[in-house]
């Protein structure tokens, strides 16, 4: 059966081209129905409140780095959406006085316009907002080393190496309303994607590389981090793999409720939990990954019934 066309873009491949009993299936789940699709390798995380969320957040990256020393570096990867637990990561780390010189951290994604990374010195650049927001407010004698800092760039090869060079212990990620983890966003609708889009086991092939980005992404970004100016968002960006993904230990997903709707968080678990990936919902990968852990802002789940505003 031929898939449907996009809502969103005909050019493209989105959820939207799913099977609409998926769908609807997906938007009746309840707060009980989503703790419920746990399963091995799948564990689903509540949290009460926001101050708990990015606390348990921040607390991925200090037992992370915890484990990491000269002879067998270890660290995380982490994203930019969301951001609110980095600066308590700061605040962790200068009041426990923890050392981390020998600590790694891959940032997961960047902004890529005019054949290169974005500039840290842009106010959108990622690499910016991890250094502004965690780093440099870390006391200097604390801080990891700077070769330690894995940032994606124009040579992705060179990034997607340093994954063979410590052990990814966490990969950390948001979700994005085209229901991305750093900007694995779906495919275009054309070439040899015309009629279906990549199977799951080619898209898992992906490394690191430059990225076009969904209409949806482009629009998201400018609403959660441009002030909704989208005209400065760029059609590109640079983004860790599934292949560097399938390196980490564990695959961890926050939800705290405004990156994502109400929908989207449903849908990719009920497709993690009944092992539906489908590479037009890059998160339903993970499906196949061995250990992902959803971590959701209970009240922030709600319910996908209609409400006029």
């Amino acid at each position: 059966m031929a898939r449907a066309l996009s809502k969103i873009s005909a050019d493209w491949w989105d959820y939207t081209t799913l099977d609409e009993r998926l769908l609807r299936e997906a938007a009746k789940l309840t707060e009980k129905d989503i703790f419920q699709l746990a399963r091995p390798g799948f564990k689903v995380v509540f949290y009460e409140t926001l101050e708990e969320f990015y606390a348990a957040e921040a607390m991925e990256y200090i037992t992370a780095w915890r484990q990491s020393t000269a002879a067998n570096p270890a660290g995380i990867c982490g994203p930019i959406g969301p951001t609110e637990q980095l600066p308590i990561v700061a605040r962790m780390v200068n009041d426990l006085n923890l050392n981390l010189k020998e600590a790694v951290f891959w940032g997961m994604d960047e902004w890529f316009e005019g054949g290169r990374e974005m500039p840290a010195t842009n106010p959108l650049s990622f690499r910016r907002a991890d250094m502004e927001l965690c780093f440099n407010r870390i006391r200097k004698e604390l801080r990891p080393r700077p070769e330690n800092l894995h940032f994606p760039a124009r040579d992705v090869k060179a990034y997607s190496a340093t994954y063979d060079q410590a052990r990814c212990l966490v990969m950390q990620g948001g979700q994005g309303e085209v229901k991305h983890w750093a900007f694995n966003d779906p495919p275009r609708r054309a070439g040899k994607y015309k009629a279906h889009p990549p199977a799951p086991a080619e898209f898992r092939k992906l490394a690191t590389r430059v990225v076009d980005l969904h209409p949806m992404t482009i629009i998201q970004n400018a609403r959660t981090s441009g002030g909704g100016q989208v005209f400065l968002v760029p059609r590109q960006a640079l983004s860790v793999g599934p292949q560097e993904t399938w390196k980490a230990d564990k695959v961890s997903i926050w939800h705290p409720g405004h990156h994502d709707n109400k929908f989207g968080i449903r849908l990719t678990a009920l497709m993690i939990s009944k092992r539906l990936p489908d590479a037009a919902v890059p998160m339903s990968l993970l499906a196949d990954h061995p250990n992902v852990q959803f971590n959701f802002y209970r009240p922030a789940i709600g319910s996908c019934t209609t409400e006029m505003h």
